[in-house]
């Protein structure tokens, strides 16, 4: 089974920058597609973005293209997202998934997930 960790959550103005990082433990990580989903008060869970295992593909929601970054390091188990000019409908808490299923927002497992709030 894989933990999965995420950090570098916080507090930022609008048009500002985070990146949150995810840190896997338990498995294999380098051979799992790995993936970011947001949750906003009163919202669905939605998909933000995903990443092959090799690093080859990725994959982002319209909201996001542009502006956000995913990324990994298998020598570190960690995955990460970049996040620039961020909005206040950025606003959410952020989770990390370890192979996250194509089209819906169902994974193997999942991270505690890490707030993130963008001020206007």
């Amino acid at each position: 089974q894989v933990q999965l960790v995420e950090s570098g959550g916080g507090l930022v103005q609008a048009g500002g920058s985070l990146r949150l990082s995810c840190a896997a433990s338990g498995r294999t990580f380098s051979n799992s597609r790995m993936g970011w989903f947001r949750q906003a008060p009163g919202k669905e869970r939605e998909f933000v973005a995903s990443i092959s295992w090799s690093a080859g593909s990725t994959y982002y929601a319209d909201s996001v293209k542009g502006r956000f970054t995913i990324s990994r390091d298998n020598a570190k188990n960690t995955v990460y997202l970049q996040m620039n000019s961020l909005k206040p409908e950025d606003t959410a808490v952020y989770y990390c998934a370890v192979n996250p299923v194509v089209g819906t927002t169902r994974a193997e497992g999942w991270g505690q997930g890490t707030q993130v709030t963008v001020s206007s």
